[in-house]
């Protein structure tokens, strides 16, 4: 038995609010880069590459949703779904590339730092600030719901930070002359950057393994499909992730000799998507001793 419940993904619920997002982020990525030649400031340069990176990204992130909404075929029996994971983890390499040159950059400019226009500095980051908050204020319902629209949060948010990043570094080479803020925070913002992005990472690597769900506990589903009536054993139990919050589960349920075929495939089925989130559920009923061994715990 299959189980399925055709659904929009979280992703494509929230397609305009990060339409919106791309929009505005990829104009103040043109005033961030003619504002970073203009005053010399690597913290705005470093933030435009950042920023370059989120445009990418987030324009990435729509694609992915356009694509994933694409029937399935028999060649991809279930469809596109999985591009938005693709999409998800090409973000993080992104971002760590970028941390990266934030890094880098900085650690040359530590040596040598040059003065920077810091009051046009301060007026250009102070925009981005806002613009950064809009965005958070978008995506943040969407980040809990879809691994893709996660990736495209944490990098409005390492903006946000950038942008605070980058006030400060202003504000205190307006009013010291002090040009080493300028590196010294931009490594910051590389810094800040890396964890989070790590954990992005992982988090699309296991749905691409097929890994079990960080928020299902497979003991609980086995318990959960064991205890039912007419149920004597489960063995070859999976769960694995299509996309963000579709989840499938395939098992083998050993009956009792008398037990309705029908009635034990709908209570399975009935337990564990209401339980567990699981939204493709399929099912293999055994009678007892039909098979000694299992493949997979």
């Amino acid at each position: 038995m299959s189980g399925h419940h055709h659904t929009h993904t979280a992703a494509h619920r929230n397609v305009r609010r990060l339409a919106i997002v791309f929009a505005m982020t990829l104009v103040y990525l043109v005033a961030e880069v003619v504002g970073g030649v203009l005053t010399g400031s690597l913290a705005l340069i470093a933030d435009a590459g950042h920023m370059l990176a989120d445009v990418g990204g987030l324009g990435l992130a729509l694609f992915a949703i356009k694509l994933a909404d694409r029937r399935a075929t028999p060649e991809r029996t279930y469809g596109y779904h999985r591009v938005e994971i693709l999409a998800a983890l090409t973000n993080s390499v992104l971002l760590i590339g970028t941390s990266v040159f934030i890094l880098v950059e900085s650690y040359r400019r530590f040596f040598d730092p040059p003065p920077v226009a810091s009051k046009t500095m301060l007026v250009v980051a102070s925009i981005g600030l806002l613009v950064n908050l809009i965005g958070l204020f978008l995506l943040r319902q969407g980040s809990e719901e879809s691994l893709n629209l996660k990736g495209a949060y944490f990098e409005v948010l390492a903006d946000l930070i950038a942008s605070v990043a980058v006030i400060l570094a202003a504000v205190i080479m307006w009013t010291t002359g002090w040009y080493y803020a300028d590196p010294i925070l931009s490594a910051g913002i590389g810094l800040f950057i890396l964890p989070r992005t790590w954990r992005l990472m992982r988090e699309a690597v296991n749905v691409l393994l097929e890994g079990t769900p960080a928020e299902i506990n497979l003991a609980s589903v086995r318990e959960a499909i064991a205890i039912l009536k007419g149920v004597e054993g489960v063995h070859d139990l999976h769960v694995w992730t299509l996309t963000s919050g579709i989840h499938a589960m395939s098992a083998h349920v050993v009956t009792e000799s008398d037990a309705s075929h029908d009635f034990i495939l709908s209570a399975v089925h009935d337990q564990v998507t209401s339980n567990f989130r699981i939204s493709h559920v399929t099912v293999q009923l055994e009678r007892k001793g039909w098979k000694d061994c299992e493949a997979h715990l």
